[in-house]
């Protein structure tokens, strides 16, 4: 997450950048589905295998805000693995940007709290 957060920094990024973005934003994505999955099973809830699985579930019991967004990132992270060209790649950093970087953000904050709490 600091990664993505440092790259983000990049005023104008060039195209290597961009794609720079878009990895640690996949691998931060991918830390934090993971991160709800092991959650919710110590909780008991269990049978959860995909993100969207995790992703509902956590929307369910209150673990995350705005489940839309959480699922068109879902959606928009899967368009990234089988499609990259300029375009796109400049698309995803300004929703990275603007949409996705600040709900994983407060997904790291609030896990963060979850753990000062105990």
């Amino acid at each position: 997450m600091r990664h993505l957060e440092n790259a983000l920094q990049i005023s104008e990024p060039d195209m290597v950048q961009k794609a720079g973005i878009i990895q640690f934003f996949e691998m931060s994505f991918e830390l934090a589905w993971n991160m709800v999955k092991d959650y919710l099973e110590e909780q008991g809830f269990v049978d959860i295998r995909s993100p969207r699985g995790a992703l509902k579930k956590a929307f369910e019991v209150n673990l995350l805000d705005n489940g839309h967004d959480w699922m068109d990132l879902l959606h928009d992270i899967n368009l990234t693995a089988h499609t990259f060209d300029e375009q796109k790649a400049t698309e995803m950093e300004k929703l990275i940007q603007k949409k996705y970087f600040p709900i994983l953000k407060n997904l790291q904050i609030k896990f963060k709290y979850k753990v000062d709490e105990e």
